[in-house]
């Protein structure tokens, strides 16, 4: 993919040495020359100086044939302008926006822009952490899903990891263990140390909690 991203900042440079790493085709833009040390030696993209919202900087950076915009610079403003020019201007196919508050994220999101708020994301991990040690509702964007971390009882060793879903509750998606993670599939039986990762219907959660007795 030909990716764009505006700010160079902690998370934009993170952003850009993985999707670098991974060989796509990544310019980053940023006011400040000196942010781009961020990036490292072994980053392959494209550094641009300038604002994420200046068009004939945008067209330099080949706007016209990017695959996805990304602005995550830590001004609100900064990024909502960018991504409207990405999106209205140049239809971009896929524009995504950091905002910082929640209540503009609420309003721009409901408009139709795709938004990623850190207040709001930080703010549910913190809440699941206090609330819900083993759930994490903030890892799927919907309210009706979340996901939940099981460490099977002695009792389930040995046991088939299919044979603990149900059908439009719950469902393992994954196997931690000590060699690494594994997607479970019909052969995969429960071992000692394992740790499943589960997705849950919200409404089904307090069930599942006391089926595992979490």
């Amino acid at each position: 993919m030909y990716v764009i991203i505006v700010g160079c900042g902690r998370v934009g440079s993170e952003l850009a040495k993985l999707l670098s790493n991974e060989g796509h085709d990544v310019v980053v833009i940023d006011k400040s020359p000196s942010s781009f040390d961020r990036l490292g030696g072994a980053f392959n993209g494209i550094t641009l100086v300038g604002n994420g919202f200046d068009q004939d900087l945008l067209k330099s950076a080949g706007i016209e044939k990017a695959d996805a915009f990304c602005t995550v610079t830590n001004g609100d403003n900064t990024n909502l302008i960018s991504a409207q020019v990405a999106k209205k201007i140049f239809n971009v196919p896929k524009v995504i926006a950091r905002v910082y508050d929640p209540q503009r994220a609420h309003i721009y999101a409901a408009l139709g822009m795709d938004i990623i708020s850190g207040t709001i994301l930080f703010a549910a991990m913190l809440r699941d952490k206090i609330i819900e040690s083993h759930f994490s509702s903030y890892l799927i964007e919907t309210k009706d899903l979340g996901v939940i971390e099981i460490d099977p009882k002695k009792n389930l060793i040995g046991s088939p990891v299919q044979s603990l879903n149900i059908p439009g509750e719950f469902i393992v998606v994954t196997v931690r263990r000590m060699d690494g993670v594994i997607i479970p599939d019909e052969k995969t039986k429960i071992e000692e140390s394992d740790i499943l990762m589960g997705v849950v219907k919200v409404r089904s959660l307090s069930k599942i909690k006391e089926r595992f007795s979490l």
